[in-house]
């Protein structure tokens, strides 16, 4: 059995006059309503072709109101129950946690300005403790680790070359002339 719609029948009177003339901007909202019902399933594609032309055609603001009025006037509120939980897909992958020893070593080669040198073969010693535990146990920090790796071997290269300019001076200055 058909069951007769209300938009096929004809345009709509106004209680007390003629009705109010249509505008563009009526008729955009018109089709936009049509286009979330369509895309939330609540149209099949010819229902929807059929009320879009009509829409286009309206002369009217009741006569867009009668396209519509079986729809949604907006977005429908859905509650987290009705939803559900979001898959672990798409989740964001949880961050591994950042090595303690990465980060030392870290603050110890930044620390070599401020300390002479002196925190330089921590800084080592501890990147390269923690290069190997990364990737042993998958946590984070390897770019601490090698942030302190790197100014560290500078801080150590520096005291080397430091020293053996002293026992150059040294030599240099010993040596009878």
């Amino acid at each position: 059995m058909s069951y007769p719609t209300p938009w096929q029948g004809k345009p709509l009177q106004g209680p007390g006059g003629p009705p109010m003339l249509a505008s563009h901007a009526d008729r955009e909202r018109a089709v936009d309503v049509l286009r979330a019902g369509y895309g939330e399933g609540r149209l099949d594609h010819p229902e929807f072709e059929k009320r879009v032309t009509r829409a286009y055609q309206a002369r009217t603001v009741a006569d867009l109101a009668v396209l519509v009025a079986d729809l949604p006037q907006g977005p429908m509120p859905q509650t987290m129950a009705a939803v559900g939980p979001v898959p672990r897909t798409f989740l964001p992958a949880p961050q591994p946690k950042t090595n303690g020893k990465a980060i030392a070593s870290m603050v110890c080669g930044i620390l070599c300005v401020a300390t002479g040198g002196l925190t330089g073969l921590p800084a080592v010693i501890l990147g390269h403790l923690a290069q190997s535990e990364i990737r042993r146990t998958g946590e984070g920090g390897d770019g601490f680790a090698l942030t302190g790796l790197v100014l560290g071997w500078l801080s150590v290269a520096g005291w080397v070359f430091f020293a053996v300019l002293i026992g150059l001076v040294a030599v240099l200055a010993g040596s009878p002339g």
